[in-house]
């Protein structure tokens, strides 16, 4: 993942621990490792991953302007929407997996109920039925904007991250929750000189 090395992630982060997988999740879209994520830098980073610019557009304008104001409690709105990564756990919604914990760690426990509820085809990938069938058991109710998040986050991992088959595979989930996913596309979007991509996600690590 475009991260830095480790000790330059956590400064980045503002923390004196290893950084969060929810933080890592983030972070590889954090072009200038400062911490914080603007919407320009998003949009960057989904053209880096293989998003085209209007799908890259929105996914921008949808997370920065639903979890700034929730990463910067006590601060005045922003009309840049800056997302500060080391508050980004107070950004997680309901109607999930529970992968992620409230501290935004790695939970491996939930990761593989992911599996061992829901792929009834075979136990190392999901398919385009048994993903929609995961999101609807985690839905909680009258939680809209949990219900909303979620569909499009699995609707746009599904989407870059599914094999010629439409199967979303174990190993593929699991490097989106660490950001390592992302790494590993923008390289593969870099080396194929199909997408321009900015330094920052030329495969640094």
């Amino acid at each position: 993942m475009a991260m830095g090395s480790s000790s330059n992630s956590t400064e980045c982060v503002g923390v004196d621990t290893e950084p969060t997988a929810l933080q890592k999740h983030v972070m590889f879209f954090d072009q200038n490792k400062d911490g914080i994520l603007y919407p320009w830098e998003t949009y960057q980073g989904g053209r880096a991953i293989g998003f085209g610019i209007l799908r890259s557009t929105a996914l921008a304008i949808f997370v920065h302007l639903f979890l700034s104001g929730k990463t910067r409690p006590g601060k005045f709105p922003s009309l840049l929407f800056p997302i500060e990564i080391k508050n980004i756990q107070r950004a997680k919604h309901g109607s999930d997996s529970g992968t992620y914990d409230t501290e935004g760690r790695f939970v491996p426990s939930k990761f593989e109920e992911i599996f061992s509820k829901h792929a009834c085809t075979n136990s190392d990938y999901l398919t385009a039925q048994e993903l929609k069938e995961m999101r609807q058991a985690n839905r909680v109710p009258k939680d809209c904007f949990g219900k909303i998040q979620s569909f499009f986050e699995w609707k746009l991992l599904y989407d870059i991250g599914k094999d010629k088959n439409g199967l979303l595979h174990k190993d593929t989930i699991r490097g989106v929750y660490d950001g390592s996913l992302f790494e590993k596309l923008a390289k593969e979007k870099a080396s194929s000189g199909k997408y321009a991509v900015t330094p920052a996600y030329k495969g640094t690590t």
